[in-house]
């Protein structure tokens, strides 16, 4: 039999069979049930099809995680539209280049957010704006509740095909240009397949959305946490205070945290004396690089967490290893840092290889260095409208698997772990700067002549970008700009968290013979006193 994998079957089951248990702990107190979610979305999904929306529309959601993007996530699928999750870090102008990129006809936006949107949407194809709270947003704004309010939960259910685009999710990739990563319902669909099973999800787990949503939407558990019939407790921001107390208060048993998040959390709990859970026990993922050793004996020793070391990327699903491997290790056992530490091995169904420029396997002796390469099922489709980017990431070394742009070891348990980058891509608090992009703007303030942006270790967040400039005077020494000038001149131009946050002035850069910066040297020279080229961000 083939029953087509569609990411609507998630709310279906939730409200099928867990209708009348509590779903969501909405950031303005209220408390929902499955059946009201479900229903909510249904009018969200009539409303839209009332102003135009159709399948394969693009409709954008600038929300930080409330219950309204949950919602909205849904009701937009339910048409076959494709959800399109906004990085509310960002700034008008790069939202301005993805609401035309996905040609995206309608927004919902939160009313703490909307003016970024606002600020440019004669610039954009959008005709459809609603707001959560339309009353506190400038412009012409739709009000949620109101365009929802007494519409009859009906609407036309198009065809739908497991092939279909139902997602794009937009990283910044190598260069300062979003890419669109287009994910189909399969790909999602199999992809929280598979987390449910290596996060032992279950439909008595109450998840803490820590996470951004429009992380891949949240790593995938819009899906499976709603599917799995778990109770989801939603929140505006990240504070240490709050998310402790919510633990405790709502017996929340699974989270996932950038290691800055864990910092965070942790800089609290030496502070004050506070209880790290209530009557469930805690698991905790985190994603990327592993937290330092000492960050995972205080989670687990001290706070009494289980902490999952997973890894991935946005064109991934994004997670395609755990280094959650039990075989390898005692959970009371000093042995077990060395394991979590790694990256770890492929979920089930996910081929992961490292391999040399020649495509071949490198050996497995934890030593021998390669880019990781992936193949599964959870990987995107494609890139919107760059078919040559689409064509390098899956055929650079070898054909048909997506490359990572991570440099990795294989150990001879098959535990992968990363040792340096390819790309020049700066992981800051779980998210990723263009150098390029950094260099770029850098470039057009008059006393710069020359630069290059590398990582930077930090121990707030993992890592921090770092400006070598040779300045325009020519002299290090009277650079006749000062480093606090050159940062907030990045500030002024780019996102806030992707502004420079050091400089230093050098006579010249390190370059290839043929003039090429070799930004390696200076990885290595800024690095030197730590374990690896890779942060913690």
């Amino acid at each position: 039999m083939h029953k087509p994998l569609l990411t609507t079957q998630f709310l279906d089951r939730a409200r099928r069979d867990y209708g009348s248990h509590e779903a969501v702990v909405a950031t303005t107190g209220e408390r929902f049930t499955y059946e009201e979610v479900g229903e909510r979305a249904d009018r969200l999904s009539a409303a839209l099809q009332d102003r135009g929306i159709e399948k394969g529309d693009s409709v954008a959601v600038l929300d930080p995680n409330t219950h309204y993007q949950l919602e909205a996530a849904y009701g937009i699928m339910q048409l076959g539209a494709i959800h399109t999750p906004l990085n509310y870090r960002l700034l008008p102008e790069d939202l301005e280049y993805i609401l035309n990129d996905a040609e995206v006809r309608a927004v919902i936006a939160d009313y703490e957010l909307a003016e970024k949107v606002e600020a440019v949407r004669d610039d954009v194809p959008t005709e459809v704006f609603i707001s959560n709270d339309a009353d506190a947003t400038d412009g012409e704004w739709e009000d949620f509740e109101a365009v929802i309010d007494g519409v009859d939960p009906v609407y036309d259910e198009p065809e739908m095909d497991e092939a279909d685009v139902i997602t794009i999710n937009y990283t910044s990739g190598t260069t300062g240009d979003p890419k669109g990563v287009m994910r189909t319902h399969r790909t999602e669909t199999i992809h929280a397949y598979l987390i449910s099973i290596h996060q032992d999800i279950t439909d008595d787990d109450t998840y803490l959305w820590t996470l951004p949503m429009f992380h891949v939407n949240g790593w995938g558990h819009i899906y499976a946490v709603t599917g799995m019939g778990a109770k989801q407790v939603c929140t505006r921001g990240i504070d240490a205070e709050w998310i402790l107390e919510t633990i405790n208060e709502e017996d929340v048993s699974y989270l996932c945290a950038a290691p800055t998040v864990l910092n965070m959390l942790l800089d609290y709990y030496e502070n004050h004396d506070v209880s790290t859970s209530g009557d469930a026990d805690v698991r905790v993922a985190t994603a990327g690089s592993a937290p330092p050793e000492a960050t995972i004996r205080t989670v687990e020793d001290e706070f009494g967490w289980y902490l999952k070391h997973v890894y991935g990327a946005t064109e991934t699903g994004p997670l395609i290893t755990s280094s959650d491997a039990r075989r390898y290790f005692e959970d009371d056992s000093e042995d077990r840092f060395a394991v979590k530490k790694t990256q770890g091995i492929g979920y089930l169904g996910t081929e992961v290889r490292v391999v040399d420029e020649d495509g071949n396997d490198v050996a497995e002796d934890g030593q021998s260095i390669g880019e990781i390469v992936v193949r599964g099922n959870q990987v995107m489709d494609r890139y919107l409208g760059k078919p040559e980017a689409t064509e390098e990431a899956f055929n650079d070394r070898v054909e048909g698997y997506y490359h990572m742009g991570d440099l990795a070891t294989v150990d001879e348990n098959g535990m992968v772990q990363i040792q340096d980058r390819k790309k020049d891509i700066i992981i800051s608090g779980g998210e990723n700067i263009s150098s390029i992009e950094l260099e770029d703007t850098l470039f057009e303030h008059p006393e710069v002549s020359d630069v290059a942006i590398i990582p930077a270790p930090s121990d707030e967040w993992g890592e921090t970008p770092k400006a070598f400039v040779v300045p325009a005077s020519g002299d290090p020494d009277a650079p006749g700009v000062s480093e606090d000038e050159l940062t907030k001149f990045t500030r002024e131009n780019l996102a806030s968290y992707k502004m420079v946050r050091r400089v230093e002035f050098v006579a010249e850069l390190p370059t290839t013979a043929t003039g090429k910066v070799q930004k390696y040297e200076l990885r290595e020279r800024e690095w030197e006193d730590e374990d690896s080229m890779v942060g913690q961000g």
